[in-house]
């Protein structure tokens, strides 16, 4: 597996290693003991799918402390533009994105801890995303920043979008209270 750190800190981009032959491929999607030794600490508590067709925009999401999760994301089949956000007050890189392209080729994996918000836009015809989270999904907690919001200045490469209506109309990042708070 190749690990790359990316520029905002707590991102890991992961490129596990495929072993291809004529029936196929395999590939170890996920491992514990691996992930610890990266600092991916906490358990992977669920395996969440989601099924979505071009143009399909979830996001930007997290959830609020003390239901914080960190997601290990990445893509069963198709294309998926996978953007993180840093949404920690304090955070030298705050409000700042990163982005990358999760396909069923590349198999990379983006691991994105507590402290950003996720989003993710099908490029392809369809898209199937598997991400493991660090904790259950909880409504109370769960937060929405409005994918469009000038201040990230987020190029998500298409011009037209499917989206829920909370997405839609979700705030902007200076008008909400995340409840990350920076720390070295």
């Amino acid at each position: 597996m190749k690990i790359v750190d990316l520029a905002l800190q707590g991102l890991i981009l992961l490129s596990p290693d495929i072993y291809c032959d004529d029936r196929g491929y395999f590939l170890e999607a996920m491992n514990v003991e691996k992930l610890r030794i990266l600092g991916i600490d906490g358990i992977l508590y669920q395996e969440n799918q989601a099924f979505s067709h071009k143009g399909v925009l979830r996001g930007l999401h997290f959830q609020k402390p003390p239901c914080a999760q960190g997601k290990l994301i990445r893509a069963i089949k198709g294309v998926i533009l996978d953007v993180a956000v840093d949404i920690r007050r304090g955070s030298p890189t705050f409000g700042q994105h990163y982005k990358a392209v999760l396909t069923d080729e590349n198999q990379y994996q983006l691991w994105i801890p507590p402290g950003f918000a996720h989003g993710a836009l099908t490029l392809s015809e369809a898209s199937f995303m598997a991400y493991y989270c660090t904790g259950p999904y909880s409504k109370e907690n769960s937060v929405s920043i409005r994918y469009n919001d000038p201040d990230l200045a987020i190029d998500w490469v298409l011009q037209s979008f499917i989206l829920t209506e909370l997405d839609r109309n979700a705030p902007l990042l200076k008008e909400i209270d995340s409840g990350f708070t920076y720390t070295k």
